[in-house]
């Protein structure tokens, strides 16, 4: 099927970019974390990068400042019109809410069902227990308690650089002290900070998983439907790289490559075309059944990767 692809790609071309993709996957491999749940349930989990937490958390901050920033012109225009006393109570009423702002925000969102923070849920990222366990409260109490003194912390302490009043040495042992916490992330292999350690969480990938629909509903087989009956050890020659390959195909590419595609396709699983079955509605039936059964290899712990995986 790759192949088809790329109808000029030679033997050696083929073998090189298998190399790149196991190369890739190795490096993806390297983030999986098996856990066992109390229940006995293994689960295979990706933890997040450190450039993943961080870009999250640049979100948050920024969301963050723009609700305090909301909270203080929204008090500032309903007091504006109470006089001196107005604004001393405006002014109280901000400063408390604020605080509740900074300090709450994470608490409030990774205590619910997603266990996220919005900047956490656009990179696809979630807070797990590293014991496979329950995530509980005290765990996200404890975990973000401590961002005071990693991250906001030492941000105080490197704006009063500014300032010096303060001995040079003060600020080497400071910024030393300031950089243990900051950077402490990148230098342990989960990418885990300070609070993750105490809290025992780690931030992992909940990329979102969207059911076949022939898998969901009453509907009968696509292939028996449209009178096609692919047999598993047909649809064992290929692997996910080529159902990757052949949805880029069903979704860009011209007739003509259509055609070839599933003549190679056919050619491959022995099937023989009949009458009445176009190029398009071959592809997608095959499509349909090959996704639906790597899936089902998957749920057993089964992947194949592409073609020349003989696992």
């Amino acid at each position: 099927m790759t192949e088809a692809a790329t109808p000029g790609m030679t033997r050696r071309e083929q073998i090189r970019q298998r190399n790149t993709r196991k190369q890739v996957q190795a490096s993806n491999d390297k983030r999986i974390r098996k856990l066992v749940t109390p229940e006995g349930a293994v689960l295979n989990l990706r933890i997040a990068t450190a450039g993943e937490r961080g870009g999250a958390f640049l979100l948050d901050f920024a969301l963050q400042i723009i609700t305090m920033l909301g909270i203080l012109i929204g008090i500032a225009f309903l007091a504006s019109g109470m006089g001196y006393r107005g604004w001393q109570i405006a002014g109280a009423i901000a400063m408390i809410l604020v605080f509740f702002v900074r300090n709450f925000y994470f608490i409030f969102f990774e205590l619910g069902r997603k266990a996220a923070t919005p900047g956490k849920r656009a990179l696809g990222l979630r807070v797990a227990a590293r014991n496979g366990g329950r995530l509980k409260a005290n765990a996200i109490i404890a975990r973000n308690f401590m961002r005071e003194l990693e991250v906001f912390l030492p941000l105080s302490v490197l704006l009063s650089f500014a300032n010096n009043s303060v001995d040079g040495w003060i600020n080497l042992v400071l910024l030393l002290w300031c950089g243990v916490f900051m950077l402490f992330p990148l230098f342990n292999k989960d990418k885990l900070r300070v609070g993750d350690l105490i809290a025992g969480t780690m931030v992992i990938h909940a990329p979102k998983v969207q059911l076949l629909k022939d898998v969901v509903s009453a509907a009968p087989e696509p292939e028996v439907a449209s009178g096609y009956a692919f047999t598993p050890t047909q649809m064992d020659i290929y692997g996910i790289h080529e159902l990757h390959v052949l949805e880029d195909v069903l979704r860009q590419s011209t007739p003509e490559i259509k055609r070839d595609v599933a003549n190679r396709i056919a050619a491959k699983i022995g099937w023989a075309p009949e009458s009445g079955q176009t190029d398009v509605s071959f592809l997608e039936t095959f499509y349909a059944a090959l996704r639906k059964h790597l899936e089902q290899r998957m749920l057993f712990g089964e992947k194949k990767a592409d073609k020349f995986d003989r696992k």
